[in-house]
């Protein structure tokens, strides 16, 4: 069996090539279940453990396993730990072993990407990342493959934090700054990345300008919001997966609940989008809001990707 670490996944898995995988993979389909979501107390805040498992006829099964503990950073650990495992669809015989982690956070920022090749406008330049984790980075790079970025703007709960994810993008070339002003950064943005856990909006839809695209990736429970109401009620609906996105993403599933929108707002997933049964952005005027939560088609995608490369 073969073992692809962290660095192996990456190197095999460059955005351009990867965000063209997930296009196909959503074009294709796959069997695709509801992930298995179980909290787990710890004395501190919850963690959540993931269970996500695909395959597609006549090709391999995957499954990822995913931990994901809040409170890790004060321990100096990361977040989110995982691995994902490729079984041969006809024997079931395991053929190959990948770092989670790594897997999660790129394929994770290119499905954000692919949606921005529908949703955001082509003349957009500017971009904002809230949130300073590892997935931030990797939106930056991921963005940057699916429109010419001009300026990239960081803002974080922390500014050294903020300055410091700013620095490394722009030692990677990338033209990044950080940004205290976060309202003033929103609505000088054609695109605003949020990947954070905050269970609290950041975003007010008010801020954004016309013609905005609002990318909301951090938010995985119920529980969770990364913008307001006036942002959903003001923008066109976009999700990653129905299945997942009206069951598990707080951003869609809270004001939807209580009645701020209907559910037929929502107007198209990525396998609409991809398929080409939804257009996608069709004014420059409008603002879009693309909501995900992450789904297994894309682990999938991922994986097979990175093996064939290797």
């Amino acid at each position: 069996m073969r073992q692809l670490d962290a660095r192996q996944v990456a190197d095999a898995l460059p955005y351009p090539g990867l965000i063209e995988a997930l296009r196909q993979g959503f074009r294709d389909g796959a069997t695709v279940p509801l992930r298995s979501h179980h909290t787990i107390p710890t004395g501190g805040t919850d963690a959540t453990l993931l269970l996500m498992p695909a395959w597609a006829e006549g090709g391999p099964v995957g499954v990822k396993i995913v931990t994901v503990y809040p409170d890790n950073g004060a321990r100096a650990l990361p977040a989110i730990h995982g691995l994902y495992l490729l079984l041969d669809g006809a024997t079931g015989v395991p053929t190959a072993l990948l770092d989670g982690p790594t897997l999660t956070a790129r394929r994770t920022a290119a499905a954000s990407a692919l949606a921005a090749s529908y949703l955001a406008r082509a003349d957009a330049r500017e971009l904002l990342l809230v949130g300073t984790g590892v997935i931030a980075e990797q939106l930056a790079h991921a963005h940057a493959a699916v429109r010419p970025l001009t300026r990239i703007s960081v803002w974080g709960r922390s500014g050294e934090k903020a300055a410091a994810l700013a620095a490394r993008l722009a030692a990677e070339g990338l033209p990044a700054d950080p940004v205290a002003d976060l309202q003033a950064a929103a609505s000088a943005a054609d695109i605003v990345s949020c990947a954070t856990l905050s269970s609290t909006p950041l975003i007010v839809g008010d801020w954004l300008r016309g013609g905005a695209h609002l990318d909301l990736v951090g938010g995985f429970t119920p529980h969770m919001r990364e913008a307001d109401d006036s942002a959903v009620r003001r923008a066109r609906l976009f999700v990653d997966t129905r299945d997942g996105a009206l069951k598990e993403a707080g951003d869609i599933v809270d004001p939807l609940r209580r009645g701020v929108f209907s559910e037929d707002r929502v107007e198209a997933d990525l396998y609409d989008l991809c398929r080409g049964t939804h257009p996608g952005r069709t004014s420059d005027g409008d603002v879009t809001l693309f909501k995900s939560v992450g789904t297994a088609i894309e682990d999938l995608a991922a994986a097979r990707l990175a093996v064939s490369a290797g």
